[in-house]
């Protein structure tokens, strides 16, 4: 039989430290600091730690364009499809910064090409609204779904229109065989 010891509860200072320190390690993410994340990984810091918004260390490195650690962390076990609280995923946010080659490395590591948040945007929606056309390509490679509506009704081409977009619309009609 084994007996599980109680933690006292934290102290105001204890509790103090340890949200400095997660502030410290989601600054890491932030800045691509891929040799400290390592290491604190290495001892035992969860791959899909998760900040107040719900942003993961994978979110905030490739929103921040940090390729190296965003390997490093996939490797490491990081989720590309955990969304955070506002139901973004780091393929979405590639879409809206532009970064084709995030964009593949985490379609590289099993990002579902069609995910979406509540509002049902997809990555394919984001990049086409944002004329990122090699990001297009590159989700309509993968599979991205040109048809797909988000919760409003509103495909992909008829995002891009919407937004002015130059060059995303006739991509999306070809794809769409228009």
């Amino acid at each position: 039989m084994t007996t599980q010891t109680q933690r006292p509860p934290m102290t105001p200072q204890e509790e103090l430290e340890l949200q400095e320190f997660a502030t410290q390690v989601f600054d890491l993410a932030r800045h691509g600091n891929d040799d400290m994340l390592a290491a604190l990984l290495g001892q035992g810091l969860p791959p899909n730690l998760r900040n107040q918004k719900g942003d993961t260390l994978l979110m905030l490195a490739s929103y921040h364009g940090h390729l190296d650690t965003c390997r490093m962390l996939l490797e490491r076990g990081a989720d590309p499809n955990i969304a955070n609280d506002a139901g973004q995923t780091p393929l979405a946010g590639t879409g809206f910064k532009g970064n084709t080659a995030m964009a593949a490395l985490l379609l590289e590591h099993g990002a579902d090409v069609d995910a979406s948040g509540p509002d049902g945007k997809t990555a394919l929606m984001m990049a086409a609204m944002f004329d990122r056309t090699e990001i297009v390509e590159l989700l309509l490679r993968h599979g991205a779904d040109p048809a797909r509506a988000d919760a409003n009704g509103v495909t992909p081409l008829a995002a891009a229109q919407t937004m002015g977009a130059q060059r995303t619309p006739g991509q999306l009609a070809a794809a769409l065989g228009a």
